[in-house]
């Protein structure tokens, strides 16, 4: 079965026509910039992201050949929102991005709210999450329209329903953990009760027809872009993870098909929906992957990204980078913490810089590991990893170094894609194996740890000091 599989993404829009095998046999992309204001807002045209779906899609077809596609699939950036006209589709707001900050003050509140909807959703009370942008949205923008994800509104121009998928409602902090269904009080709680609700459908599940790309083509296997990663990465079994290194850092650990409230600083949310199971996931993120890269880039440090690994030294000549550039996310939850470096002197060089933002990042994960590993009856033994700097070597040796794991790179530049044609061809073969509908892969390189126990627990005491220095004294989320 062929699909076209698209991966809207926050830097980005692919379209992918995947064959059989599982072969990429045609592919086109447009790059999406947000913009970046004061205040913390991050923002996208909304209509520039519904070209993109449309270009990428045709173009891809036409880059296959004129392949005949069973499915489409779209795979989403998860928790970025907008309002939109429920009638014409029309947006009413710029698509409010995930990384937006602007809706911080809503979610100061005392402690006890804090705990029942960590307790309910299984999430974090964050601006990071759906309702409190929605919200926001509310407040500050329009009380008309529809509001929701991205997800919700490209699936009803393409096609007119009004649907959203099990993983990306999870994300929302407005849905039960244990029902996977949205939850009065808390739509009470973010003063949403009187909103429309789109209805929560499986990742397996048809949601309708679209001509957009041609002939009229199934929409099918909708799915957030991080599940849809670990998705493809064969995460099949609890206690099994993949990291992406993408925009932010994004690590997802399946943890089967019970719920757990994380106790270490991460969140739980639905992985799938598929064939009738419901599949658990831990998650923690990092805001500052790529865009830390972009910011030294935009310093004059490299030209781009793939001099990281020429322009690095040996090691860091002691200087410490905390890539708190946009806050510090899992497991602090800080949004008031800043970006520091460390330990320079005179002999200090840019290579000596460069090395120190990647065992900054590197570090970063670690953290997140060691978080989930708290969460699991037995620690992991190995990391899958894809997004576009898990091409660095540098930075893939430092990962494996100092979270003492094998880090596996997956194969492909296009996990999420993958992932979500998975999704797409389960739901239009009912007879089909979850197993069956994702290709087999093999790392194309492994990074061994190199580093002492010893030596990465010292850089990682060393680097978490530099992270609590960099939070603010006062009141924090």
């Amino acid at each position: 079965m062929t699909v076209l599989a698209i991966d809207q993404g926050t830097s980005g829009t692919k379209a992918l026509v995947v064959d059989d095998d599982g072969d990429v046999v045609g592919l086109a992309e447009e790059v999406i910039r947000p913009r970046y204001l004061p205040g913390g807002g991050v923002e996208q045209d909304p209509n520039e992201l519904l070209a993109s779906v449309i270009n990428t899609g045709r173009d891809a077809l036409a880059a296959a050949g004129g392949a005949a596609v069973s499915a489409v699939s779209i795979a989403n950036q998860g928790e970025t929102v907008l309002v939109w006209d429920g009638d014409t589709g029309e947006p009413l707001s710029q698509a409010i991005v995930w990384q937006d900050r602007r809706a911080e003050q809503m979610c100061r509140v005392h402690p006890e709210p804090k705990a029942w909807i960590s307790g309910k959703t299984g999430l974090k009370l964050d601006p990071y999450f759906s309702a409190p942008k929605m919200a926001w949205l509310r407040a500050n923008i329009t009380r008309s329209g529809v509001v929701s994800t991205t997800d919700t509104w490209l699936a009803h121009h393409l096609t007119g329903a009004f649907v959203t998928d099990t993983a990306t409602a999870s994300r929302s902090l407005l849905t039960s953990l244990d029902t996977a269904d949205w939850d009065d009080a808390l739509l009470r709680f973010f003063g949403l009760a009187d909103e429309a609700m789109p209805t929560i459908v499986a990742n397996d599940a048809v949601v309708g027809t679209t001509d957009a790309f041609g002939v009229p083509t199934a929409l099918a296997g909708l799915i957030v872009d991080q599940q849809a990663a670990l998705l493809a990465q064969r995460c099949l079994d609890a206690g099994t993870a993949k990291c992406t290194f993408g925009t932010g850092t994004f690590l997802l650990t399946n943890v089967g098909a019970e719920p757990v409230r994380p106790s270490a600083g991460l969140t739980c949310s639905v992985a799938w929906n598929l064939r009738g199971k419901t599949t658990y996931c831990v998650d923690g993120q990092a805001y500052t992957t790529a865009s830390a890269i972009r910011w030294i880039t935009d310093l004059g440090l490299i030209s781009d990204a793939t001099e990281l690994d020429g322009v690095a030294a040996d090691d860091s000549g002691g200087v410490l980078f905390v890539p708190a550039l946009a806050g510090l996310a899992a497991p602090w939850w800080r949004p008031d913490a800043t970006a520091s470096l460390s330990g320079m002197t005179l002999s200090t060089t840019r290579g000596h810089i460069v090395t120190s933002v990647l065992n900054g990042l590197a570090a970063q994960t670690a953290e997140l590991l060691n978080a989930a590993n708290a969460e699991l009856a037995t620690p992991l033994n190995a990391l899958r990893v894809d997004g576009g700097l898990s091409r660095s070597a540098r930075l893939m040796q430092a990962v494996a170094d100092l979270t003492g794991l094998p880090v596996e790179v997956y194969p492909s530049a296009h996990a999420t894609a993958i992932g979500a044609a998975a999704c797409a061809r389960l739901a239009c073969d009912p007879a089909l194996s979850i197993q069956d509908a994702i290709p087999m892969w093999m790392p194309s390189v492994t990074y061994e740890p190199r580093w002492s126990r010893d030596r990465a627990a010292d850089h990682q005491h060393r680097w978490r000091a530099a992270a609590e220095a960099s939070l603010s004294p006062g009141e924090h989320l």
